[in-house]
């Protein structure tokens, strides 16, 4: 089985997992909450088929079709290759989905093309990774990950306190494989994903191997317990509630119950070399050209859809609604250019890894506020607009109907159903219940926005991006100009100079 379609993603669904929501186990599959979100996720391995050219390419050694996200790029013609699928992809939810299958598998490749790292460890290791990276394409598996730590107490440090036995670790070895026990933040589609996949996310201090593991497993492996957060999923009308209805992707905390893992899935186990450098070596360069790419579609929707409020209120020519969109297409225009960038200075990273320039990263320190900035924007230009909301079903009401017609309409001759449609649009964008998760998910995407800078910062000080500040003055020393003291060209005191106390005041 290769590119599955809907129905067949949702068979795979029916195998006991075990989860949670409040204080009932639920089948995902029966849970009415779950219905929109299963038949949204359905809906994105039917569009792959539908847009085969761009998404599917051939499986190498089967012959049959696979997911261009799970492929290794080896050059430049397989970065654009992505770029298209990445795109494409990104448009089924206009960006709205931060945890799409192709997000997981891009991160799977890029490890999978960095053997040079893992063969650290010896090359039992990556060949396990191999193997299940083969089983990955020829069951087109969702994935997902659960990789943060489970730091309750920000006092100390992720693994220290209380911490140290909340978050997953290895408590024995077996011949069957290890047994882990704690928990896992913040498993995104964890609960109707097929597999979770561990893997590294910040590096682990000596003295903490135990913690630096990878592996995938089920989600439906005996022990796995899939604790999720209230469903902001609705049963609406997709035109009133287009990504609400379809889109909620379901986060859930992970704990591994004592969870036996096999150790044909076990990638890393113990080895703080590879634990710590797999992330740095694939994850800019290689994962965030899909991340980037998701962005720069939701920004360019959130343009449209800003401008579409713009003219259903007849204030596109006001000044302040003008800067606004302005500032919006900016963001786009500085995505784009970013990523284009980052495409055409792609290079091999080790192992023969072909992955886009490191400067991708700037977009993960930067994109989270302007998601925020965006849903002001979108809750200043609508105002009580983004509530005078008629239901589309509305409009079919013989008393109802025509009254919405008459005193709800938009203006530039916009119809009064294509108001409340557009302006749903934008409150389900920003404001509803799933828009208000999506925004957090935004600013906290790939880890805080302090630490993505600092993290950007200390790359430029280890690549030797310094040395401008003495430039200066080495250029002056090298044309003669010499800094002189106040009074004299020479540079010698005026008189009296010397001997004036510091701080005095004539």
């Amino acid at each position: 089985m290769t590119a599955r379609t809907g129905a067949e993603y949702k068979r795979g669904l029916d195998d006991g997992r075990e989860v949670w929501l409040g204080s009932e186990r639920i089948s995902v599959l029966d849970h009415p909450a779950f219905k929109g979100s299963l038949d949204g996720m359905a809906g994105y391995f039917d569009y792959q088929h539908k847009y085969a050219q761009d998404c599917l390419t051939t499986d190498p050694e089967t012959g049959e079709a696979m997911n261009v996200s799970l492929s290794l790029p080896k050059n430049a013609e397989d970065i654009a290759r992505r770029h298209r699928a990445f795109d494409r992809l990104a448009r089924y939810s206009n960006g709205m989905l931060g945890r799409t299958p192709d997000y997981v598998n891009v991160v799977l490749a890029g490890h999978v093309s960095r053997r040079d790292i893992f063969d650290r460890s010896g090359t039992v290791y990556h060949e396990r990774l191999a193997a299940y990276h083969r089983e990955v394409i020829e069951n087109d598996l969702a994935l997902t990950h659960t990789i943060v730590h489970a730091a309750i107490d920000k006092s100390v440090g992720e693994l220290q306190g209380m911490n140290e036995e909340l978050t997953l670790r290895v408590i024995d070895r077996t011949e069957e494989g290890l047994i882990v026990r704690g928990a896992k933040m913040l498993a995104t589609l964890g609960p109707i994903a097929d597999e979770l996949y561990v893997y590294p996310a910040v590096p682990i201090q000596k003295g903490f191997e135990e913690y630096a593991i990878s592996f995938a497993i089920p989600v439906a492996t005996t022990g796995v317990v899939a604790v999720c957060r209230d469903h902001y999923g609705v049963d609406a009308a997709v035109e009133d509630r287009p990504f609400s209805s379809r889109f909620d992707e379901q986060d859930a905390v992970i704990i591994f119950d004592d969870v036996l893992v096999p150790w044909h899935r076990v990638f890393i186990d113990g080895n703080l070399d590879v634990y710590n450098s797999i992330n740095a070596g694939t994850a800019s360069g290689n994962t965030q050209q899909q991340t980037a790419i998701r962005a720069a579609v939701k920004l360019e929707f959130a343009y449209d859809l800003c401008t579409q409020i713009a003219k259903v209120t007849a204030t596109e020519n006001k000044p302040d609604v003008g800067s606004m969109l302005g500032e919006i297409y900016t963001y786009l225009r500085l995505a784009r250019s970013v990523i284009h960038s980052a495409e055409m200075r792609a290079s091999d990273w080790g192992g023969g890894a072909f992955f886009c320039h490191d400067d991708i990263s700037s977009l993960r320190a930067i994109v989270p506020t302007w998601m925020i900035r965006i849903n002001d924007i979108i809750k200043s230009m609508g105002s009580h607009n983004l509530l005078a909301t008629p239901t589309a079903a509305a409009f079919n009401d013989p008393r109802l109907g025509p009254l919405l017609e008459k005193y709800l309409p938009g203006a530039n001759g916009i119809s009064a159903q294509e108001r409340a449609r557009i302006m749903r649009t934008a409150w389900d964008f920003a404001g509803s219940a799933l828009g208000s998760r999506i925004e957090l998910y935004e600013r906290f995407y790939l880890g805080s926005i302090g630490r993505a800078r600092a993290l950007d910062h200390r790359k430029a000080q280890a690549a030797g991006e310094t040395g401008a500040y003495r430039a200066l003055f080495d250029e002056i020393d090298a044309t003669g100009l010499k800094s002189v003291a106040p009074g004299h060209a020479d540079g010698s005191s005026a008189p009296g100079l010397d001997k004036l106390t510091v701080g005095a005041r004539g």
